[in-house]
């Protein structure tokens, strides 16, 4: 695992705000896909989640917090009818804690989608990534924030 001379691993177990964007997006009327503008804001706040991470020295993380902002961002779009979503990285009590704000009461709830479904399978994938990782998933405040909780990596020569 590579860390950065300026925040090495075991230096993040302490709260510590990653990143913290709010953006608008045009509401969608029934179900569909993010409109163009608003997808390609998800895949923005991907690459700058990528690019915190790595200041932090949480590369090992990448992979796994760029899928679950993804998720999270898309269920937001495409489910909460929002105009305005908040989307926040931090580090608090050795747990890397992503979560996403849209507004709009109305909790989300993890369905088993069908084999043959082409879409309906993001909150799955951030409950398997959660829990692979030492962490869990859920909402606050009637369903309008969803958050996702990763174990920080153990720092190098710790166990």
């Amino acid at each position: 695992m590579t860390t950065t001379a300026a925040h090495p691993v075991h230096t993040l177990l302490h709260d510590k705000v990653v990143m913290s964007e709010r953006f608008q997006v045009e509401p969608l009327c029934g179900a569909g896909p993010p409109r163009d503008n608003d997808a390609c804001r998800v895949g923005a706040m991907r690459r700058i989640a990528a690019t915190q991470l790595r200041l932090c020295g949480l590369d090992a993380l990448i992979d796994e917090a760029m899928l679950v902002v993804s998720e999270l961002l898309t269920n937001a779009l495409v489910h909460s009818g929002t105009s305005e979503v908040f989307l926040d990285m931090a580090i608090r009590k050795g747990f890397l804690v992503i979560t996403v704000i849209d507004g709009m009461p109305g909790a989300a709830k993890l369905k088993r989608a069908k084999e043959d479904a082409e879409s309906g399978r993001g909150l799955e994938l951030v409950a398997a990534v959660a829990e692979e990782n030492g962490g869990t998933w859920g909402t606050r405040d009637a369903g309008a924030e969803t958050w996702c909780r990763i174990e920080l990596p153990a720092a190098e020569g710790q166990s």
